[in-house]
C-alpha cells in the first residue's frame, strides 16, 4: 500500500505523526488541570471534546475529508458502538467522533505510551489484552458498574485486530456478551475508506475521503447466550454487505 503513496502524501504522512503526538502533548497538562478543577467530574467534557481537537489536525494534515453520516436520529442513552478494524486511522476517526458519554476499549499495549497511558487512565478508558479473550472478557465485566452509574456507552472493535484476513475479520465475542448482560443495544459504525486510504499496520495514509456512518441501533434485549454466535453472525454479514464483500 505505501509504495503508491506520492511524494507528498509520504511528507503529510510523516507531519501527521508529528501533529498527532504534538496535539496529545498539548492536550495531556489541560485534561489534567481540567479533571483535578471539576474533582473528575468533566471527564465526559474531556473525551468529547479533545478527541476531535486532537483528530482534526491530523486529518487535515493527512489531507483527509472526514464526513459523519447519521442514518436515523441518534440514539439517547448507553449504548454499545462496534466498529471495522483495519487501520491505523481507526484511532484517530474514532476519537474524531466525539460522541456523548463514550468510553474506549483499546489494546493494552498503547499504555505502553506514556501519554496514552495519562490521558487513557485519567479518563477512564478500558485496556485489555487481545490475545487472553478470558481475561479481556473478565476486564469488560469489570466495567458493568461503572458503566450502569455514569450512564456512559463503550466503543468495541470486535475483530480485535487490525491486522485480519479479509475486509471484515472474524468477531470476538467481548461485545456482545456486554450487551446481553448490560442490556444495551448495538450500534454499529462503518468507517468507509480508512482501509483504502491506510492498510493494517502502517503509519502511512493516503489523501482522501472518509465516512462515518452511523447505522440505527440493534436491540440486544431478546438476546441469550445460547445464541450468541448466531447474533455474532448476522451483525458481522451487515459489516461485509456495508465494506461491498461476500463470503
Amino acid at each position: 500500500m505505501a509504495s503508491s503513496l506520492t511524494p507528498v502524501e509520504y511528507i503529510r504522512s510523516i507531519l501527521a505523526l508529528v501533529v498527532f503526538f504534538l496535539m496529545f502533548a498539548i492536550s495531556t497538562p489541560m485534561i489534567a488541570i481540567l479533571l483535578i478543577l471539576s474533582f473528575g467530574k468533566a471527564t465526559n467534557y474531556v473525551v468529547e471534546n479533545f478527541g476531535p481537537f486532537i483528530a482534526y489536525p491530523v486529518l487535515w494534515t493527512l489531507g483527509i475529508k472526514f464526513n459523519v453520516i447519521q442514518h436515523g436520529e441518534p440514539v439517547k442513552g448507553s449504548v454499545i458502538y462496534t466498529i471495522n478494524h483495519s487501520s491505523t486511522l481507526d484511532l484517530v476517526t474514532m476519537i474524531a467522533l466525539g460522541l456523548p458519554h463514550i468510553r474506549f476499549v483499546a489494546k493494552w499495549e498503547l499504555q505502553y505510551n506514556p501519554l496514552f497511558f495519562i490521558v487513557g487512565h485519567l479518563t477512564g478508558q478500558v485496556f485489555i489484552q487481545r490475545k487472553k479473550s478470558k481475561k479481556a472478557i473478565a476486564k469488560l465485566q469489570n466495567t458493568y458498574d461503572r458503566l450502569r452509574r455514569d450512564n456512559l456507552s463503550i466503543m468495541v472493535a470486535p475483530e480485535g485486530s487490525r491486522k485480519h484476513p479479509g475486509v471484515i475479520g472474524p468477531f470476538k465475542k467481548g461485545a456482545f456478551h456486554m450487551a446481553i448482560d448490560l442490556g444495551f443495544p448495538i450500534v454499529p459504525i462503518y468507517f468507509d475508506g480508512n482501509q483504502e486510504l491506510s492498510l493494517g499496520g502502517s503509519l502511512l495514509s493516503k489523501s482522501g475521503t472518509i465516512n462515518a456512518h452511523i447505522h440505527p441501533p440493534i436491540d440486544t434485549s431478546d438476546w441469550e447466550k445460547e445464541t450468541i454466535d448466531q447474533h455474532i453472525t448476522e451483525i458481522r454479514n451487515k459489516y461485509l454487505v456495508w465494506a461491498g464483500v461476500e463470503e
